[in-house]
């Protein structure tokens, strides 16, 4: 079964869909069954695999209304392990007519449920923000990866964000666990890289991903070329970096870790 993992953190820019995809497409390369949901309404996950919004009309909206299975909206990517449920802009009017509908945080929690068997890891990328299409995310996740940015104030971003998820837990996913937290943008020769990821596991201790992801360029240039970084320069930093990642994601599931 597979294990459901929110990539989310509702402040942008941290790197949280350059997250979803890399990290996705790492573990298909370590032949890991996965599936990518994008979640947010600007796709930008799904153009990163070279899926625009504008060629497709079956995409995770249909889902979320309850028009089609997320095996239909499924496709396939370049990397042979890895499937994406594709989203559109079509979703920024999910969070209103879902307003009033009758368990309307469960619903991909439901969706997701009549697939969870083929895949080993279910990846969910989630909007910059905390409204209903997170809330289902958070809803319907074993655990959430918080991509953390080495810069000013991002351990008071967090603060938000745990409430969240604690209040989650009191309420509706009393299982949901926090998978680790990833540092992004990391840069060696800057102080304040380090000093954030000093705190963060000062504060979070184990649950600190032992991988950052460095700032670098391929890893920036690659979405633009509707590809994860591992295919458009492998030995890039920012391609290795997620490789490693996966690595280590892999055996914290394997260890029954969170």
């Amino acid at each position: 079964m597979a294990r459901v993992i929110a990539v989310a953190n509702q402040k942008g820019g941290v790197g949280k869909t350059t997250t979803a995809v890399n990290l996705g497409a790492s573990l298909a390369a370590a032949e890991c069954r996965t599936l990518l949901i994008d979640l947010d309404p600007q796709a930008n996950a799904s153009s990163s695999l070279g899926v625009l919004p504008g060629d497709i009309s079956d995409d995770v909206y249909r889902v979320m209304v309850g028009e089609m299975t997320i095996a239909k909206v499924a496709r396939e990517t370049m990397l042979q392990y890895l499937t994406l449920v594709p989203a559109s802009g079509d979703l920024v009017g999910a969070e209103i007519e879902l307003a009033s509908a009758e368990g309307r945080e469960r619903i991909l929690e439901r969706a997701i449920a009549d697939i969870r068997d083929d895949y080993r890891v279910i990846l969910i990328d989630t909007p910059p923000s905390l409204g209903l299409l997170t809330l289902n995310a958070l809803v319907a996740a074993d655990s959430v990866l918080i991509p953390l940015q080495c810069e000013y104030l991002a351990l008071e971003g967090l603060a938000a964000l745990m409430k969240t998820i604690d209040r989650v837990r009191q309420s509706l996913n009393p299982d949901l666990a926090v998978e680790g937290l990833l540092l992004t943008m990391y840069d060696l020769r800057n102080n304040l890289s380090a000093q954030v990821a000093r705190e963060a596991r000062e504060h979070f201790a184990e649950l600190v991903f032992k991988t950052p992801v460095p700032r670098n360029v391929r890893l920036s240039e690659a979405p633009s070329h509707g590809k994860p970084a591992l295919l458009y320069d492998i030995n890039s930093k920012g391609a290795l970096s997620y490789l490693q990642l996966a690595e280590e994601l892999l055996e914290r599931i394997e260890n029954g870790h969170s």
